[in-house]
């Protein structure tokens, strides 16, 4: 990766400016780090296998673990999985943007390309993230700052010390957020099943499917 920055951009400065360096660091093959609608997240191509193996270097973690994607539109999403009920779709379309990942069946070109039956996926309810995917119209890669074993850094500065050598650029923001994971619901099989409760409840979210 040659388009090293080398510095921490605050996206409330200039958001423009920061949604457009994000984007080529995504499509040349960098690894940057940016805020979402939960915690901060490294960020990527997830088809670009080097992202792939940097990430997981840097967060140390064994690389069979998967991460989320953050995805701009359920129309984008049908792209990469097969969605054959109503009920799921119109479920997607009642609870995003928000901070539930939804578990689906990757459609089979995805499955060749991932490696995988199924991905995580959600739209976030944040503002830099949906202007990203917007410009970039693929999934985003987005798992929790943080080497393995270790909390999640959501400070920018113990942000920037950790991890500012490591990858091609850190985009933050001085508004203050809820700093808690994504909800994580199964809906590869008939029925839903909660992996992870986050920041909105599983029975809250439960109840637009029902």
């Amino acid at each position: 990766m040659n388009t090293k920055i080398g510095k921490s951009l605050n996206i409330d400065d200039n958001f423009d400016h920061a949604v457009r360096i994000a984007t080529e660091l995504f499509f040349n093959g960098g690894v940057f780090i940016y805020p979402t609608d939960t915690i901060y997240g490294f960020g990527g191509n997830p088809f670009n296998d080097e992202v792939l193996r940097k990430i997981t270097r840097i967060k140390g973690r064994p690389d069979w673990k998967r991460y989320i994607h953050l995805i701009g539109s359920v129309e984008i999403l049908k792209k990469y999985v097969d969605i054959n009920s109503e009920r799921i779709y119109d479920f997607l379309l009642n609870i995003w943007p928000n901070p539930v990942s939804v578990v689906l069946k990757l459609n089979e070109q995805t499955r060749d390309i991932l490696g995988s039956e199924t991905g995580a996926f959600r739209i976030p309810n944040n503002r830099f993230c949906l202007k990203l995917l917007n410009e970039i119209k693929m999934p985003l890669i987005s798992t929790s700052v943080n080497r393995s074993g270790k909390e999640p850094l959501n400070d920018p500065d113990m942000i920037v010390q950790e991890f500012g050598k490591e990858v091609d650029a850190i985009f933050y923001s001085s508004q203050k957020s809820f700093f808690e994971a994504s909800t994580v619901i199964d809906l590869s099989d008939d029925e839903p099943k909660l992996i992870r409760e986050g920041k909105i409840k599983f029975t809250d979210v439960i109840k637009s499917y029902r």
